[in-house]
């Protein structure tokens, strides 16, 4: 872009003052070019501009002053013989004079002076506020025309028409009836838009829910045949007490095309102190957040603004399904970004707080039903809590746990009962198989453990811990609290297996366990803390920074620890030694390859000294 200016230069400084120009011709190749980041968006500006024009009309006979469109309607037409694409609505129109005040004038928005002149009488229906959007027809245009009449008695028709430099041309047209058509002649790289496929992909992507009715032209030898592509009511508009959940269920499925049914959905409706309204659906969701296909549609009075915008749409609830339509959305000129202000803030925390009502209402009102539904959103409330300290402050309540005997308890729940029996611990499981030994001796010994096996656990376990002071969670295989009881007599036996171990990460203990396991192997729960912090950064060498610091714990209630307990040193007590400390391992991690070759090597010769 060229700018221009003069200066005013003192002799004895270099302070300088003057104006700024721009220069035209630079200034549209940029509009042209950059003006929006997709290029298919020009179908958009140029359909919700249509459908102003047949508002303004309306808005105008709303007040006696017009009279009103008694079938209102948008067409598009590809011609792919002259490789052009017409627009045309039979609204408002323009005089020659508005021709060169909102279009011949970038920037100059007709719809904000509109909105301005009749502000008292209410105009929710307008939609373009910035004067560029006709521009983004350049994008894809070698050349444009328009065709319009006002609705004004005695109003001449005209005709204007540009290559999309600084030049245009304008004359008397030759329309007969009140509306705008704009015929686009398509550049080689814009063909495409000519297709039955692309046009409807476009149009179904920002134009599905326009007010009026939007006609589609599919060209069939001589004549175009139209079909009506968008839905001119959706739900969202309608009062959520007169929704059916059907309605609810077949819009869902219509605008995600997901044929698995929602879990349950909020339905927003607020009027003060911004205009915002949408629908949020609760999917079934997997324990895995990575592979989550939640999506958020974003609309601007009924036009498609984005997917998943983060500024309006906490990080949190994109686990979620939904649409939310804000008419008092501030965005910025290409409608496709928002202006981070204090109304973006308000609209996303009240988002943030209608979810969280619901939630909560549902726990309060239904707890079977809220039970029922929590292993598929117990991720996304624990994602929210995690991400959002007013979503947990609202939430925290909320949050259960599901023992291994399929009781769902709060926290609170859990510590009135385990402070009698271990305290403030949370006892909690990853993995039901692996663990199947420590959860039956825990299960034998009547202490309730909670499942905690989805991705998201482990750090969720931290940061309850941080909300929590004095509340500590342990896995089953890193403490035995209270289950475990002295024993006397074993310390020659602990001598042997700590000297046949070697690993100064191992310690040896026995103690009585009321179970008939020889023993357990235990891995310090901070310590597996840190190694668990691997996963998530795969750069860094965790095992070894951080080496597991483990301890084997003898059963001295076991017939075989104490028939080993008192047999002399030999070949063979080496032997069960070994058997007995891999088994004990097998319940905590996998072995390595080598050591599962020796573990069945060594069953194999014990099988057979049994045999004997």
């Amino acid at each position: 872009m060229l700018i221009c200016y003069t200066v005013r230069k003192d002799d004895f400084n270099m302070q300088q003052k003057g104006n700024l120009s721009v220069n035209t011709e630079n200034l549209m190749p940029i509009i042209k070019k950059w003006l929006y980041s997709d290029r298919d968006i020009f179908l958009r500006e140029l359909v919700s501009n249509a459908c102003d024009a047949i508002s303004k009309l309306n808005k105008i006979a709303s007040l006696g002053q017009a009279e009103a469109v008694e079938k209102p309607e948008v067409r598009i037409t590809p011609d792919p013989k002259s490789n052009t694409l017409t627009i045309e609505d039979n609204g408002i129109g323009m005089t020659a004079e508005e021709i060169m005040k909102y279009i011949n004038q970038v920037a100059f928005s007709g719809a904000a002076e509109f909105i301005e002149k009749y502000e008292k009488s209410g105009t929710d229906g307008i939609i373009g506020h910035f004067g560029l959007g006709f521009y983004s027809a350049f994008m894809v245009s070698d050349s444009v025309e328009i065709d319009t009449l006002s609705y004004l008695d005695g109003a001449t028709p005209v005709h204007w028409e540009s290559d999309g430099t600084v030049e245009f041309s304008m004359q008397d047209g030759t329309r007969d009836t009140h509306g705008t058509t704009i015929t686009l002649h398509l550049n080689e790289e814009s063909l495409d838009f000519l297709t039955d496929a692309e046009l409807g992909k476009v149009l179904n992507k920002y134009c599905f829910f326009l007010p009026y009715p939007v006609l589609l032209g599919t060209v069939k030898e001589e004549n175009c045949e139209y079909r009506q592509i968008n839905d001119t009511t959706p739900l969202w508009n309608k009062s959520p007490s007169q929704c059916t959940d059907e309605e609810y269920r077949d819009f869902y499925r219509k605008v995600f095309l997901d044929y698995n049914e929602p879990l349950f959905w909020i339905h927003l409706n607020v009027e003060y102190p911004f205009r915002l309204k949408g629908i949020l659906y609760f999917p079934k969701l997997t324990q895995n957040i990575d592979t989550m296909q939640g999506q958020i549609k974003l609309y601007n009075n009924q036009v498609f603004v984005a997917d998943n915008i983060k500024e309006i749409i906490p990080e949190f609830l994109m686990l979620l399904k939904g649409v939310i339509d804000c008419l008092d959305m501030p965005l910025n000129v290409s409608r496709s970004f928002l202006q981070n202000d204090r109304t973006v803030k308000s609209i996303s925390n009240h988002i943030t707080k209608k979810v969280a009502d619901r939630i909560c209402a549902m726990f309060a009102d239904d707890r079977d039903k809220y039970n029922e539904y929590w292993n598929d959103i117990g991720l996304f409330i624990k994602y929210g809590c995690m991400k959002d300290d007013k979503f947990y402050d609202r939430t925290k309540d909320c949050l259960i746990f599901r023992t291994m005997q399929d009781e769902y308890l709060t926290l609170p729940d859990y510590l009135d009962y385990a402070k009698q029996k271990h305290e403030n611990k949370v006892y909690y499981v990853t993995n039901e198989i692996q663990q199947a030994q420590y959860i039956r001796l825990f299960n034998d010994n009547d202490i309730k453990c909670v499942l905690l096996d989805g991705v998201i656990d482990p750090p969720f376990v931290n940061f309850m811990e941080t909300k929590n002071q004095g509340v500590r969670f342990m896995r089953i295989d890193s403490d035995l609290g209270s289950l475990l009881g002295e024993s006397i007599g074993y310390d020659g036996l602990c001598g042997e297996f700590t000297a046949m171990l070697d690993d100064k990460n191992t310690t040896v203990k026995a103690g009585s366990l009321a179970s008939n396991m020889p023993a357990l192997l235990l891995l310090d729960e901070d310590n597996r803390r840190m190694q668990d912090m691997s996963r998530y950064y795969s750069g860094l060498n965790m095992q070894e920074m951080f080496p597991g610091k483990y301890t084997l714990t003898l059963n001295t209630d076991s017939e075989l620890v104490k028939n080993l307990n008192a047999m002399a040193p030999c070949e063979d007590k080496t032997l069960i030694m070994r058997q007995i400390y891999d088994l004990a391992s097998l319940a905590n991690v996998p072995l390595t390859p080598d050591r599962m070759s020796e573990f069945l090597q060594r069953s194999t010769i014990v099988l057979n000294k049994l045999a004997k």
